[in-house]
């Protein structure tokens, strides 16, 4: 497995308007499940995915306090849409419209977590990079990993409360805003 090797380069990925990366996770968050997509996009073969943490795609440019919000949302039962750039196993970035929902088997126990992630409009990923480096330099303020996290999810709090909507009243005003750009 690549993980911890893996540099950015810089470089930025994307892929099909009509495709759909999907993965499978279990309650701890490993990959028990990758489609085709996934595997092409982020440049891992399936061997290499399979029973790896889903954050061996994390981004470093990506803020902590995204999933936290994410781990939160989905720890309480609910699905979460979010803006998330990935980083593939070639040091290619690439951004996705993620949406995540918690999978219960037939006696309703929590079994795992099922992420579906389409194309996000450029537009929208535009609109959502000056917040994500906000949060960015507000964690790197901070010494230590959980001050980093606690200090950038306070900020996305008051952002989002200053313009009076949630997270996902924030996405999907984005996504709205951005549709013709398809």
């Amino acid at each position: 497995m690549r993980r911890g090797q893996v540099v950015p380069t810089g470089a930025m990925r994307s892929f099909g308007h009509e495709e759909i990366i999907v993965s499978k996770t279990d309650r701890q968050g490993r990959i028990t499940y990758a489609n085709e997509v996934f595997v092409r996009v982020s440049a891992y073969t399936e061997r290499e995915l399979l029973g790896a943490p889903h954050s061996i795609i994390r981004h470093p440019a990506m803020p902590r306090a995204v999933f936290r919000l994410l781990w939160d949302t989905i720890g309480g039962g609910d699905e979460v849409f979010a803006y998330v750039l990935n980083l593939a196993a070639d040091g290619v970035g690439y951004w996705v419209l993620a949406h995540v929902t918690p999978t219960y088997d037939a006696t309703g126990a929590l079994t795992g977590y099922h992420s579906s992630r389409r194309w996000p409009q450029p537009a929208a990923v535009r609109a959502v990079e000056p917040l994500y480096a906000q949060l960015l330099a507000e964690e790197a303020r901070h010494p230590t990993g959980n001050a980093a996290v606690d200090a950038s999810t306070a900020m996305l709090r008051g952002v989002l409360a200053d313009a009076g909507c949630t997270y996902e009243e924030w996405l999907w005003g984005l996504v709205r805003e951005h549709e013709q750009d398809v």
